[in-house]
């Protein structure tokens, strides 16, 4: 607690607009939002590279980001850090009953589906009315796709199997070479996001997270094309310079080698 402690005084040493630093005191949640997501991305990053000295290190930076967000609520009256702990522990403690809750909760064991249950209640309970309600618009793209789709799911508006979904891409890949023929751009754009909306589906459908599989999709591309730069820098030549007949014959020498050193 006493780091704790620490890191909330630095934080409002920070903001003193007398004594504190000027940038950290120009700063309002807008423009510190921005960071708080990178922070968080790196965290995964961190997490992804098996960097453990690098994921103490990035929690730290996105608990700051809480720190500042939370200073900024209590500079305007609104909240403090203490707050924002004491609403997380409620919460928490509200959402398992089978670990917090009376002796018969306990008994009952594992959760057994009640975390979405006691989450569909507040719901419920707030003024947004709609399954979808409380799905961040700033989400990753993917990320709430997936979110909206597993919400409608919840409620019966979903299709029966990955069969029915992959019926579905298959329109919307028609509809998209329709909309392509028009060279409406606007068009063309509406179609391909129902066709990306569709994909992410599947992967909900597979028990996929599409944020994770395309991030490994990126990883591993990165890691081909960079070898095949490698591969082609050593004959003295670079890859501008090869015709695409070359270009993938040493892509798939890269794929076969990186293949081969798994």
């Amino acid at each position: 607690m006493v780091n704790i402690e620490n890191l909330l005084e630095i934080m409002a040493r920070l903001r003193d607009r007398r004594t504190g630093c000027p940038w950290d005191v120009e700063q309002d949640f807008a423009s510190i939002a921005p960071y708080t997501i990178e922070e968080a991305y790196e965290v995964a990053d961190a997490i992804h590279r098996g960097d453990m000295a690098g994921l103490r290190d990035e929690l730290g930076d996105l608990l700051f980001q809480v720190v500042f967000h939370a200073q900024m609520a209590a500079e305007a009256g609104h909240f403090d850090f203490n707050d924002v702990a004491g609403a997380i522990s409620e919460k928490m403690l509200r959402r398992h009953p089978h670990v917090f809750g009376d002796d018969d909760q306990i008994a009952a064991g594992k959760q057994d589906g009640s975390w979405e249950r006691i989450k569909a209640r507040e719901r419920a309970d707030g003024e947004d009315k709609s399954a979808l309600a409380g799905i961040a618009a700033s989400l990753p793209a993917l990320m709430r796709a997936r979110k909206l789709g597993k919400r409608a799911g919840n409620v019966g508006f979903d299709w029966a199997d990955r069969g029915g979904v992959r019926d579905k891409i298959h329109e919307e890949l028609d509809e998209l070479d329709d909309a392509v023929g028009t060279r409406d751009k606007a068009h063309i754009e509406e179609e391909f996001g129902d066709l990306l909306f569709a994909i992410v589906n599947l992967a909900r459908h597979l028990d996929v997270d599409p944020e994770a599989a395309l991030r490994g999709a990126n990883r591993k591309f990165e890691a081909r094309f960079r070898d095949m730069e490698r591969a082609i820098a050593d004959t003295g030549r670079a890859a501008r310079d090869l015709s695409m007949a070359d270009l993938e014959h040493e892509w798939r020498q890269a794929k076969r080698r990186l293949d081969e050193n798994r």
